[in-house]
């Protein structure tokens, strides 16, 4: 018998086999309740977090003034203590979505915390990092977040075979998912070979909505707002077909667990589009769905759950060679906004460590 404490809308995306996570994180969300709210009440089964997400966190609420202070006092700064602040905070919400990661048997109730985006093209200190922070947090259920860059990939598989549960972030197509899986895969298989566990979850974070904002200017109306969910769906094609590989196989016969697809970066960002957009498209079971917090609000409010994506892609070949004609290269852009991501990253990173300076000086 279905719950009906649980919002109907958020209990049939989640029914079709989608993890609904929150991409948000606030002290106040901690303290007043409202991740709790968002559990019980939305299905919520997960939560991830980026330096932009703790810019604005830390910036625009006074949550963590009185915390900042109290570290700064006692000789914490930049890096330091914003790891302090976000362990806090994650290993709270950890410890919230315990029971979900227990009775999932470990697959769903996971937070995020990211290394800092400065080490984006440095796999060595990445890897340093992922193995310190992961051990700081003493969390079964916290990923560490590693870019999917080229110079990302090998830290992942290093983390993966030092037994670190890896978020892949700043995925942007089928082909750079497939890298990081592969990497991910690389790292079990070492695991295998040297007699450990292979059983260390991972996530592939692929972001969906940047797509449409970046080739508005050239898409036919026809195509407007569509070129976001055709690489999810193929996305969604290469995924299917990897988990049903016999190098998956053999791994899952070892006792290994497949990395799973997420997606990223779900909040409609053309206000003249549906705001639930990205998760009405984008319905797949063994999948994860990580939104901004008004995306899942609004998906409580008036969610419709689409028809499941195609295990064949669909049509997604076509829409991306119409957009080719169009002038926009898929693997050119795809390029270009991994390499805007982690920008972006950085800006939002330096921008939080002025803010840090700024509130722990009393400005």
């Amino acid at each position: 018998m279905p719950d009906t404490s649980v919002n109907p809308h958020t209990r049939r995306l989640h029914g079709s086999g989608v993890s609904l996570w929150l991409d948000n994180i606030t002290r106040g969300l901690l303290t007043q309740g409202t991740l709790r709210k968002y559990i019980e009440e939305y299905a919520v089964t997960g939560l991830t977090s980026n330096p932009t997400i703790y810019d604005h966190a830390i910036a625009s609420t006074d949550f963590y003034d009185e915390a900042i202070r109290g570290k700064v006092a006692s000789g914490l700064s930049g890096e330091d203590l914003f790891f302090d602040l976000a362990l806090e905070d994650l290993t709270q919400a950890a410890d919230l979505f315990a029971p979900v990661h227990e009775r999932t048997s470990g697959l769903d109730g996971w937070v995020s915390l990211e290394v800092s985006p400065l080490l984006a093209y440095d796999p060595a200190a990445t890897l340093k990092a992922a193995k310190a922070l992961f051990a700081r947090a003493a969390r079964p259920n916290l990923f560490i977040k590693i870019p999917g860059t080229a110079e990302g990939l090998p830290a992942v598989e290093e983390a993966i075979f030092a037994g670190v549960p890896v978020n892949v972030t700043l995925l942007f197509s089928a082909e750079q998912y497939l890298a990081a899986a592969d990497a991910y895969l690389r790292g079990i298989e070492r695991r295998v070979e040297a007699g450990l566990n292979p059983d260390v979850r991972s996530v592939a974070s692929v972001f969906i909505s940047r797509w449409d904002k970046a080739s508005a200017a050239k898409a036919p109306a026809e195509l407007l707002n569509r070129l976001g969910i055709a690489v999810g769906m193929r996305t969604f094609r290469a995924y299917r077909e990897l988990l049903s590989s016999p190098r998956m196989l053999r791994a899952m016969n070892e006792g290994a667990r497949p990395q799973r697809l997420l997606w990223a970066s779900t909040g409609t960002k053309d206000p003249s589009a549906s705001d639930i957009l990205y998760i009405r498209g984008l319905v797949a079971p063994y999948t994860v769905n990580t939104m901004p917090e008004k995306t899942l609000q609004m998906f409580a409010e008036h969610g419709e759950v689409g028809e499941l994506l195609p295990i064949d892609g669909g049509d997604a070949d076509q829409v991306l060679a119409a957009f080719g004609e169009a002038g926009v290269d898929y693997q050119e852009l795809a390029a270009e906004l991994q390499r805007d991501g982690a920008d972006s990253f950085v800006e939002s990173w330096n921008e939080l460590l002025a803010t840090l300076q700024a509130k722990g000086d009393g400005r």
